[in-house]
């Protein structure tokens, strides 16, 4: 009896053993599985995380504030009224964009050409400021849709007669902003350009003689003569077309989103009349359709 109870209390002891080992590796292989489950979802997570982290619609959201640079010395697109605050056409565009976006919108002035600048350097989300679509421009940056449209205009004294159309400018010297559409169609039209910062300069120069002429927005000199109606300037002549002003973003998926919300809040702009108001205040006409 007890040999037959030993050899049954081994056998015992042998298929309790071998059963904790079967259900040892049940419980691993249930925890590598877990394991492997978790490291899949913090991947997920990741690659989410990083993914926002490169979409600047996301980061201007989280951060509140839609950064926008605009120069704040050209009305009436963007000037500072008697008080000293910034309005003008582009900053309610800005403002009105902002806040479709649910941020708020945050002004940095600069010079035009650094404006270019900081926004290559990641400093503004944006540029509102008059920019017109050039085939240049669309090679580096990526543009919303177009929310004006406006002709160039050509300013001399008006006791010049030595130009009265865009080809008399060959040879002749001109005043516009670093950088701007217009000193590049001076320059393409054979002009000496003489690089100032603002429209008022630029005026100045023609008016002391010091340039032969200027080339500017149309609505710009509009809004000037009308602040100075005795200004001693008049446009002769005038671009056919129309260029498209739009805003310009950096290339690339960072700013994909961005540009998709922005081209909605224009329509949204368009549509319910708000450009065409806007419009009305600064210019005295719609230069939106």
């Amino acid at each position: 009896m007890r040999l037959f109870e030993s050899k049954k209390l081994i056998g015992l002891t042998a298929a309790v053993t071998l059963l904790t080992g079967v259900l040892t590796g049940c419980g691993s292989s249930n925890e590598v599985a877990t394991n492997a489950t978790d490291n899949n979802n913090t991947a997920a997570v990741t690659e989410v995380a990083n993914e926002n982290a490169n979409d600047l619609l996301v980061t201007i959201r989280e951060r509140g504030k839609l950064i926008i640079a605009m120069e704040g010395q050209w009305a009436p697109w963007t000037y500072h009224d008697e008080s000293g605050n910034l309005v003008g056409f582009d900053t309610e565009v800005g403002q009105e964009i902002a806040k479709r976006l649910g941020v708020e919108a945050e002004f940095v002035e600069g010079e035009w050409d650094g404006l270019f600048t900081g926004l290559d350097g990641g400093r503004y989300d944006m540029i509102i400021n008059g920019v017109e679509i050039t085939d240049l421009r669309k090679e580096k940056y990526d543009f919303t849709t177009p929310y004006a449209y406006i002709r160039t205009a050509l300013v001399v004294k008006n006791d010049n007669t030595e130009i009265t159309s865009f080809e008399d400018l060959k040879g002749k010297k001109t005043s516009n902003s670093l950088g701007s559409t217009y000193a590049d169609m001076a320059a393409d039209l054979g002009a000496e350009v003489q690089n100032v910062d603002t429209l008022s300069e630029t005026i100045d120069m023609v008016l002391s003689g010091r340039v032969d002429a200027t080339l500017n927005a149309e609505v710009s000199f509009y809004d000037y003569l009308g602040e100075h109606p005795d200004a001693p300037i008049e446009i002769v002549a005038l671009t056919d077309e129309a260029s498209e002003v739009s805003i310009p973003l950096r290339k690339g998926d960072e700013t994909a989103s961005l540009r998709e919300a922005v081209n909605a809040a224009i329509s949204e702009m368009a549509a319910d009349g708000t450009l065409t108001e806007l419009s009305n205040k600064y210019f005295g006409r719609d230069i939106t359709k």
